[in-house]
C-alpha cells in the first residue's frame, strides 16, 4: 500500500486548459493515444488533432510524435486532449501579429469548398473565391496542393473568423511594379510592349505593369481609320515613349516614330521626270497638295495646274480627285516634292504634234493645216 502511494503521489495533477508535452504511444482511426505522465494514457480525438476535416488520425500525426496539448477534460480514468486548441493559439498570436504588420506569408491549399478554398494555418483559414485572383476563376480544383502567397484581411478570434486574401498580394505586387516602371520610363526611350486593348481613340499597350496610350494618329505614318488595321490585341510592339506623367499614371506612346518615315530615302522611290498617280489632298490658294505615296504629299504649284492661266485651283481640281502628276524635283532633306499637270499636259502634247509631223513626213495629210501655229510653237 505504501509503495502504490508512492507511485500515485508521484503521478503529475493536470488541471482543464493546463498545457501538457506527450509522446504518441497509439493511433487509431478516430482517435490517438498519448503518454502525458498521467495514470492512464490521455485520449486525443480526431476532431482535437486538426482544425481541419481528416478522415483518419493518421493523417496528423504518427506513433512516436511528440506532441504539445491542451488538457480539455480530467477524470480518474480519463483524460481528454487537444492538439487543435494548441495550434489554435499559437496560429491566433502569429495571426495577430501578420494583420497589424500587413505581412504576406505562403499556406497550402487544404481543400476546395462552396465560395472559395480553405487553407491549414493552425486553423481555419478562408480564402473567398472572389479574394484568389485578381481574374475570375471558373474552377478552383486545380488549387488543391498548390502554395499560396496570402495576406489576413480580416480577423475575429470570438467568431472564429479568418479572411485571407491572395489577390491583396497579388495587387501589391502589381502596384509595386507599375511605380518602378512609372519611374523608369524617360521620354525618347523605344521600349517592348504588348497590346493590352484597342479602342475608337487609339490602343493601350502594356509596358510590364502599367499601360501606356498609343493614340490613333501616332499608330502609323498613313491615316488609321481604325487601331485594328495596325495592330491587334497580344501582339509584342516596340514603341517610343512620348511623355510620361508620373502625376496622373499617364503615358502617351508612339508606334509611328519607331518606323522608317514615308519620307526616308525617298530619292529611292521617285526621281526627277517620273510620272506618277495621286489623290488631291488639299486646295489652297496657291496650288494643290497631291499624295502620291502613302504619307508623301507634292505641291502642284498654281502656275503648274493648267496650260491656261486660272486664277485658282478649284477652277481645274476638287479634293479627293486621282489625277497624274509629273515630278520636277525632289528634297529629302526639306521633305518637299514638286509636281507639275501642266507639263505633263505639254508633254502630252507634244507627242501628238511628233506623231502628226510623222504622218505629215510620210506623204500624209498637212499637218499646217490642221493644227496651224501650235506646230511651230513645239518646233522650237
Amino acid at each position: 500500500m505504501d509503495e502504490m502511494n508512492q507511485e500515485i503521489s508521484g503521478m503529475k495533477e493536470f488541471n482543464e486548459g493546463d498545457l501538457v508535452t506527450g509522446k504518441v504511444v497509439k493511433v487509431e482511426d478516430k482517435q490517438v493515444l498519448v503518454d502525458v505522465g498521467y495514470k492512464v494514457e490521455g485520449i486525443v480525438p480526431i476532431s482535437e488533432l486538426s482544425s481541419l476535416h481528416i478522415e483518419t488520425a493518421s493523417d496528423a500525426v504518427k506513433e512516436g510524435d511528440d506532441i504539445t496539448l491542451k488538457v480539455k477534460k480530467v477524470e480518474d480514468d480519463e483524460i481528454v486532449l487537444s492538439k487543435r486548441a494548441v495550434d489554435a493559439d499559437k496560429a491566433w498570436e502569429d495571426l495577430e501579429t501578420k494583420y497589424e504588420n500587413e505581412e504576406i506569408f505562403n499556406a497550402e491549399v487544404q481543400d476546395v469548398v462552396k465560395g472559395g478554398l480553405v487553407v491549414d494555418i493552425g486553423l481555419r483559414g478562408f480564402i473567398p473565391a472572389s479574394l484568389v485572383e485578381t481574374y475570375y476563376v471558373e474552377d478552383f480544383e486545380d488549387y488543391k496542393g498548390k502554395e499560396l502567397s496570402l495576406k489576413v484581411v480580416e480577423l475575429d478570434r470570438e467568431q472564429n473568423r479568418v479572411i485571407l486574401s491572395h489577390r491583396a498580394v497579388v495587387e501589391g505586387e502589381e502596384k509595386e511594379q507599375k511605380q518602378n516602371v512609372l519611374q523608369s520610363l524617360e521620354s525618347g526611350q523605344v521600349v517592348e510592349g504588348t497590346v493590352q486593348r484597342l479602342t475608337d481613340f487609339g490602343a493601350f499597350v502594356n509596358l510590364g505593369g502599367i499601360d501606356g496610350l498609343v493614340h490613333i494618329s501616332q499608330l502609323s505614318h498613313e491615316h488609321v481609320s481604325k487601331a485594328s488595321d495596325v495592330v491587334e490585341e497580344g501582339q509584342k510592339i516596340s514603341v517610343k515613349v512620348l511623355s510620361v506623367d508620373r502625376d496622373n499614371e499617364r503615358i502617351s506612346l508612339s508606334l509611328k516614330e519607331t518606323q522608317p518615315g514615308p519620307w526616308e530615302n525617298i530619292g529611292d522611290k521617285v526621281s526627277q521626270g517620273d510620272v506618277l498617280e495621286g489623290t488631291v489632298q488639299r486646295l489652297v490658294n496657291f496650288g494643290a497638295f497631291v499624295e502620291v505615296l502613302p504619307g508623301v504629299e507634292g505641291l502642284v504649284h498654281i502656275s503648274q495646274i493648267s496650260t491656261r492661266h486660272i486664277a485658282n485651283p478649284q477652277e481645274v481640281l476638287e479634293e479627293g480627285e486621282t489625277v497624274n502628276v509629273k515630278v520636277l524635283d525632289v528634297d529629302e532633306n526639306q521633305k518637299r516634292l514638286s509636281l507639275s499637270i501642266k507639263e505633263l499636259d505639254e508633254d502630252n502634247q507634244r507627242k501628238e504634234v511628233e506623231s502628226y509631223q510623222k504622218e505629215e513626213d510620210s506623204g500624209g495629210f498637212s499637218l499646217s493645216d490642221m493644227i496651224g501655229d501650235q506646230l511651230d510653237k513645239y518646233k522650237k
